[in-house]
């Protein structure tokens, strides 16, 4: 169980960097009832699994529009993980404070252990351009596990850059993309790793497609959005 908490915060925070549409943004639909499902693929292709969002209780205050977003994921063996997180569009830029990620129904699957979690937004400015290099973030993660043992995890987001522009089919549609390439640096007490991705986000809808590889270049899995609706 702990190692599937794992998983489900490093997929947070590779995925969901960027969630809203509105007035103040041109990704990601920010209405209420907006649905997306994304199914998980290994690197030979074989399903892992899925995970459901939903955006509910948007506010929109000037410049300003927040929401929250419902998560549900299921890996390939059925189990299920639900939580929801807020997410904000500030002018024309969107933003997720990480904190909000460890809410109070995550920390409730761990209630012998104390945890602290801080770290920096990552954004995605509406204009998005070829070439564009985008601001770095980061999450840290603070666990007592018990006894003497504890367990610091730091995720960093780093070199990222649109690479190019490139149209994309999935079970979902056909979508015209911008793909931004990206590092997933992991330090924890086991060693240190960086995970290279590309993500491919499509006007209106967000996330279309998002590929991880290990620091050969050979990919690992993949995550492509299979429905969605608004």
């Amino acid at each position: 169980m702990k190692r599937y908490f794992l998983l489900i915060v490093l997929a947070l925070f590779t995925v969901h960097t960027s969630e809203a549409q509105s007035s103040c943004s041109a990704y990601y639909p920010l209405v209420d009832g907006a649905n997306f499902q994304y199914t998980n693929y290994n690197k030979k292709g074989k399903e892992e699994g899925q995970i459901n969002y939903k955006v509910t209780n948007v506010q929109n205050g000037g410049d300003t529009v927040s929401a929250i977003m419902m998560m549900e994921m299921v890996d390939r063996k059925g189990n299920t993980y639900t939580s929801d997180y807020e997410i904000a569009c500030d002018g024309n830029v969107v933003k997720i404070d990480f904190k909000s990620l460890m809410n109070e129904q995550m920390m409730s699957q761990f209630e012998d252990m104390e945890m602290d979690i801080s770290g920096t937004d990552v954004e995605l400015p509406n204009n998005l351009s070829v070439g564009q290099e985008l601001p770095d973030g980061n999450m840290e993660l603070k666990m007592k596990m018990g006894g003497a043992i504890n367990m610091n995890m730091n995720v960093e987001t780093i070199n990222r850059k649109v690479e190019k522009k490139e149209s994309v089919t999935t079970p979902a549609g056909t979508f015209d993309c911008f793909v931004i390439y990206s590092e997933t640096k992991t330090k924890m007490m086991m060693g240190n790793q960086t995970f290279p991705s590309r993500t491919w986000l499509a006007e209106g809808v967000g996330m279309v497609k998002q590929e991880s590889y290990n620091n050969k270049g050979k990919l690992t899995g993949s995550m492509v959005l299979t429905q969605f609706s608004k």
